[in-house]
This record gives C-alpha cells, structure tokens and sequence, in this order.
C-alpha cells in the first residue's frame, strides 16, 4: 500500500468520526499518546553507554595545548600507492 493509498483509506474511514466530537476526541487523545510514548522511548535509547563517558576527561591542559600535543603525535605516511 502506498502513502498515498493509506491517506485516501484512512481519510474514508474516518469521515464519519469528523462529525462526532466524542469520537474526534477521543482519536486526538489517542493519537497524541503515541507521540507522547514514541518521544518517551527514543530518550530512552538514547541514553545508552556512550553516556558513561559524557564529562569523563580530565586533564590540566588547555585545549590549545591538547590540539598541539595532538598535532605534534601525527605521523606521516610513507607507503607509496601504486596506481
């Protein structure tokens, strides 16, 4: 079924719920819980174990000696890359 097949169907069957507004209601209710439960479960995952390491570094260095301790540890390569 396409995205466009699943709107045309979803909005025949609900057409009679347009004028009810019990049932418009109660359809928003629901509707929203799904948002409300999708949004509480991907929180959920994404606090997962790279979350241990969040503020982890310690170190008495600026950043700009880090970037120069860093900058300083490169290696070049020396392998020669035959075409």
């Amino acid at each position: 079924m396409t995205a466009i097949e699943l709107r045309a169907e979803l909005l025949r069957e609900m057409s009679p719920l347009l004028d009810n507004e019990v049932a418009m209601k109660k359809m928003l209710m629901y509707v929203r819980s799904l948002v409300l439960e999708k949004k509480t479960r991907t929180d959920t995952v994404s606090s997962g174990w790279a979350d241990r390491f969040v503020g982890a570094w310690k170190d008495d260095r600026t950043a700009e000696e880090i970037i120069q301790d860093i900058h300083q540890a490169r290696t070049k390569n020396n392998i020669d890359v035959v075409q």
